[in-house]
């Protein structure tokens, strides 16, 4: 059987395909390897050598228990937590959110539940071919929007300063706590 470039079509497992190989390309198949042109030893970490001269282990050793360092940055991060600016920005987060989400939850099953039982409701024409349906629909995107809109506001006006200062006052004491000062 032939191909269209005019070879023989074969398994290509036999040792006839390798000797093939050889007479159309002039190399063994064998000796002919493939480069990966997005594959770079060094970044991957493979054949580095380590301070001694010996090839470094491809995958780094258990760490086991963290350093005393560590520890005391993770303890900054549990203190942060449990403190009162940071429970304040948390319940000034829930006092908008949790109304937020049931108000619109209610006003989205609330439509659903309206299109799915009283179709004769949804289907009163309002202004030409415009009916309750069509409304109450676009209202939903409207309070996608408006509640997006409230929250960025509330955000920007209840949350984000008293937020960014815990961000730097945690950032600072994680950094003296691993011993850093800069």
């Amino acid at each position: 059987m032939q191909s269209s470039n005019g070879r023989a079509r074969g398994a290509g497992d036999g040792p006839e395909s390798s000797a093939e190989n050889e007479q159309d390309h002039g190399v063994p198949f064998r000796d002919v390897t493939y480069e990966d042109p997005w594959y770079d030893p060094v970044a991957s970490g493979w054949g580095e050598l380590d301070g001694a001269g010996v090839p470094a282990q491809a995958v780094p050793p258990d760490r086991g228990e963290p350093s005393g360092a560590a520890v005391r940055a993770r303890d900054v991060y549990v203190e942060v937590q449990r403190s009162a600016a940071f429970q304040e920005v948390r319940t000034r987060y829930r006092r908008f959110v949790v109304p937020g989400v049931a108000a619109f939850l209610a006003w989205y099953v609330g439509y659903v539940v309206t299109a799915t039982t009283a179709p004769g409701l949804m289907a009163r024409p309002v202004a030409g071919a415009v009916n309750v349906a069509m409304l109450a629909g676009l209202g939903q995107f409207l309070t996608t929007f408006l509640l997006t809109w409230a929250y960025a506001r509330h955000a920007r006006l209840r949350r984000d300063r008293a937020a960014l200062e815990l961000r730097w006052d945690t950032q600072e004491l994680a950094r003296e706590a691993r011993g850093g000062a800069s």
